[in-house]
């Protein structure tokens, strides 16, 4: 999935909101919460695409087992991975996954803010 892909899926969700930040990456977030990252976050200064997201704790657990994801810099302790080669999961996997996180996040937020989204 190339990042302008990544981007047209996460704006397809009711309600999303965009930014750029931390060098560059593309957050996508409902309610003010982020639900999925698309950057060149990596070791070694590596500038391929990679993306992040919030997964379950079973997705998390069987996710960064697999060759090619690995827990994502700076949010893993929030059961984030962050798929760094492009292969590691198919697009229509990684587009329910990232569909996943962006319900996992919605669901999270107050009752308050789900009413104030028409998500409640």
């Amino acid at each position: 999935m190339t990042r302008a892909e990544f981007d047209k899926l996460c704006k397809s969700l009711p309600k999303t909101t965009h930014v750029e930040q931390w060098g560059g990456a593309s957050v996508w977030k409902i309610g003010g919460k982020i639900f999925a990252v698309c950057s060149n976050w990596g070791q070694g200064g590596d500038t391929d695409t990679k993306i992040s997201f919030k997964c379950s704790d079973m997705s998390y657990d069987l996710l960064r087992q697999q060759k090619g994801i690995i827990p994502a810099p700076y949010l893993a302790r929030a059961k984030w991975v962050q798929v760094e080669r492009t292969k590691a999961l198919s697009d229509k996997d990684l587009r329910a996954y990232i569909e996943t996180a962006y319900r996992l996040v919605a669901t999270k937020l107050t009752k308050a803010k789900r009413a104030e989204l028409g998500l409640a």
